[in-house]
């Protein structure tokens, strides 16, 4: 069947704030005081300067970096179980740079563990070797394992993709943040649900995620955008996977309750959540009764439809063009056609893949600093396409409630891709 990909030009106007996904809950051991908010800042060259759209507290780029020898990059993902993107794109990594790169994961109750989440990455920077940490999910936690490591390792660079922290708490810790523009999205794919046919949208989610402010300021946008397009928002409180019940119970909610709302409001119902965990029921139940499926709390065109839809990735596991492929085939036998749509860019994959290639160009001395926006950029569009050679993506500062850039912190958007 020949595929045919419609994709959606964004809205220009985004708005530049920052949601969490997946396990993202505010740390009790992250609040940032000063203290350690200085000593973080004093790892980068000092200053300040003015930008469009608000005050910078962020610091100039210091002096072209001399180059360091025999280094090697630490990534740190979640395991296999809480979703396999992020591990399989630090495998590449690693196929790719060889002993250059060393892995390493979080525990999968990690709001309960945040001691082990430390000391894992503890026990990476005691390797003087080991010059740059690329993680993603930066779960919460991750924070207060940057304040460690710093505490004999100054010199270390942190890269983080996918904060499950506020920005106030991780931006003055990491020297990047990468992000997924989170509120944008909740702009963006009200319309795109409605152009798929969509009448009501259910949103699930449970108190510790919806006590997080960013993942309100999404929700927030869902209500208007919603409104806009002619889409009831029904609210649907869903268990918490590191609850008593567990992810196993989480899962069986949502395969359980699916038939039940489209029963209520019809197949024209799209389905969204904020937890990672639950993305691969909800779309093996959203494609068995026909509802509409518009995008992952994670981007991606790996991010649970293989598991879902039982497509053998074998072998093609970064392979874009295969995954589109397959997508474009489920829809087809399941009759979906312009009713399931996702991004093009796997974006967690992209984190991994772009910080890496950004760290090594640091520590080779090819750029002016630790943060050379320019050489930044440029990486996550070569990343980009390395993934999707025709990708289209946007790429902004996070800017804060008071209207302050924060330089270090990176907020990215696609297209959709819409399968007929």
């Amino acid at each position: 069947m020949k595929k045919r990909l419609l994709s959606l030009t964004l809205a220009g106007a985004m708005v530049l704030s920052l949601a969490g996904c997946r396990g993202a809950a505010p740390a009790e051991t992250t609040a940032a005081d000063t203290t350690a908010a200085a000593a973080t800042t004093e790892t980068t060259a000092g200053g300040s300067s003015d930008s469009a759209g608000g005050s910078s507290d962020q610091s100039a780029p210091a002096e072209t970096q001399a180059p360091a020898e025999n280094f090697k990059i630490g990534i740190i993902t979640g395991t296999a179980s809480q979703g396999d993107e992020e591990i399989t794109q630090a495998n590449k990594m690693k196929e790719k740079y060889g002993d250059m790169i060393v892995t390493s994961t979080y525990p999968d109750n990690f709001t309960t563990e945040t001691e082990t989440v430390i000391s894992n990455t503890v026990a990476m920077a005691s390797d003087p070797d080991v010059k740059a940490i690329i993680w993603c999910q930066a779960i919460p936690g991750t924070a207060a394992a940057i304040d460690k490591v710093r505490e004999t390792r100054p010199d270390m660079i942190f890269i983080v993709g996918t904060p499950g922290e506020d920005p106030g708490v991780i931006n003055p810790k990491a020297d990047i943040v990468l992000q997924v523009d989170e509120p944008g999205c909740g702009i963006v794919l009200p319309p795109q649900a409605a152009k798929q046919g969509a009448k009501t949208m259910i949103h699930y989610s449970f108190p510790r995620h919806m006590s997080y402010a960013l993942i309100v300021a999404r929700h927030e946008n869902f209500k208007k955008y919603c409104a806009e397009n002619g889409i009831e928002l029904v609210d649907v409180t869903a268990p918490d996977p590191t609850g008593d019940s567990g992810i196993t119970g989480a899962q069986q909610f949502i395969l359980e309750d699916v038939p039940r709302q489209i029963e209520k409001y019809g197949k024209d119902t799209v389905f969204f959540t904020t937890n990672c965990g639950m993305q691969e029921p909800l779309i093996r139940s959203v494609f068995e009764n026909g509802a509409i499926y518009s995008l992952q709390c994670c981007p991606s065109p790996f991010h649970a439809f293989p598991a879902a839809l039982n497509i053998d990735m074998a072998g093609h596991e970064a392979d874009v063009d295969y995954m589109m492929e397959q997508l474009q085939a489920k829809v087809t036998e399941y009759d979906m056609g312009g009713r399931v749509s996702t991004w093009g860019v796997p974006c967690n994959m992209l984190f991994i893949s772009a910080g890496v290639e950004y760290a090594k160009k640091v520590l080779e001395g090819q750029t002016s600093g630790t943060l050379d926006e320019q050489v930044l950029r440029d990486t996550i569009d070569e990343c980009a396409k390395e993934f999707t050679p025709n990708a289209s993506m946007t790429m902004d500062y996070y800017v804060d409630d008071n209207g302050n850039t924060k330089e270090n912190h990176f907020l990215v958007m696609s297209d959709f891709v819409t399968f007929e």
